[in-house]
């Protein structure tokens, strides 16, 4: 199983945090570094900063040399699907070839009402998440893209610039199984993400999946899977609950601690190396083969060495 960071980019991360987080990962073999795309703080609007996901992604792609970077994941209502796809080829050159596009159909209201980004209903976002999805693996793989759609047109697009890696960066698709996301990833996706999910329902997920690839004549066994979830972990188990501790500590909650450790470990996962390890080989039972382990608390980069360890 392929053990990666994922970070909440919207959560505060400075630049210097990045380049250590970075650097962290380099340092002890964390293969890949995925991080949110968006641009407004749930936990504190007024603090927070939120740097753009693709320009954070190539800034950190030109002073590192092996670490791999991604979207978890890049809603289709903030850029045209040509700018999206042109954004990740450039990054694909900044790095020699060390980038994943993860995307999404989006779902944090506020920030589009706040930054005037289009939030339509959830059909009309599905319909565009397809129709991104369908240009932007096109335009990766051919010469010149025509695309009538009801949602975007191209006419005669020069498809450039190519990526670096080929046939063409990771296209990952986050979703829960649904039709809108499953059938448009089993066409033109490589990796099928699914966020926070217990071990039963990723594999619940996944056969939704496989059946999906069924349906359009795919061979279900070209598709990865990988779950995006929480993760505090310690050497210790008691360290990794102080670790747990500390992040419930960080805003104001109405549940306890008892309380809300429990409802986060229902689908995230907290303990120790050995625990973490242990739980990560009841998902890879259930068909997952990658897993992007979400560490909240950015500047404690610790976390970092010991996900290293799980590899």
């Amino acid at each position: 199983m392929r053990v990666g960071l994922m970070i909440e980019g919207q959560e505060g991360v400075t630049w210097e945090q990045w380049c250590a987080l970075a650097d962290a990962c380099e340092e002890h073999g964390v293969e890949t570094l995925h991080r949110s795309d968006h641009y407004i703080s749930q936990a504190d609007e007024d603090a927070n900063v939120a740097h753009d996901a693709w320009a954070t992604i190539a800034a950190l792609a030109a002073r590192t040399t092996t670490l791999r970077f991604g979207t978890l994941v890049s809603p289709v209502t903030f850029r045209a699907p040509a700018l999206l796809a042109n954004a990740a080829a450039t990054a694909d050159h900044v790095s020699g070839g060390r980038i994943e596009l993860g995307l999404g159909a989006g779902w944090m209201e506020r920030e589009h009402r706040a930054f005037g980004f289009p939030f339509p209903e959830t059909k009309v976002r599905l319909e565009m998440f397809a129709e991104q999805l369908e240009i932007v693996h096109r335009l990766w793989t051919e010469e010149r893209v025509d695309f009538h759609g009801r949602h975007y047109t191209l006419e005669e697009a020069p498809a450039l610039p190519k990526p670096v890696q080929q046939p063409h960066p990771a296209i990952v698709v986050g979703g829960s199984g649904g039709r809108g996301t499953a059938e448009p990833a089993a066409r033109f996706a490589d990796e099928y993400n699914t966020p926070f999910a217990s071990p039963d329902e990723f594999a619940a997920i996944r056969t939704k999946v496989v059946r999906a690839c069924e349906r359009v004549g795919r061979d279900p066994a070209t598709m990865r899977f990988s779950l995006m979830t929480g993760c505090v972990i310690g050497s210790t188990h008691a360290e990794a609950l102080d670790r747990a501790r500390l992040l419930y500590e960080r805003r104001p909650r109405d549940d306890s601690f008892d309380a809300w450790l429990s409802s986060y470990t229902a689908a995230a996962i907290v303990g120790s190396v050995d625990e973490v390890a242990a739980r990560l080989d009841e998902y890879e039972r259930a068909g997952c083969e990658g897993v992007m382990l979400q560490h909240l608390a950015h500047a404690d980069l610790e976390p970092v060495r010991l996900i290293g360890t799980l590899r």
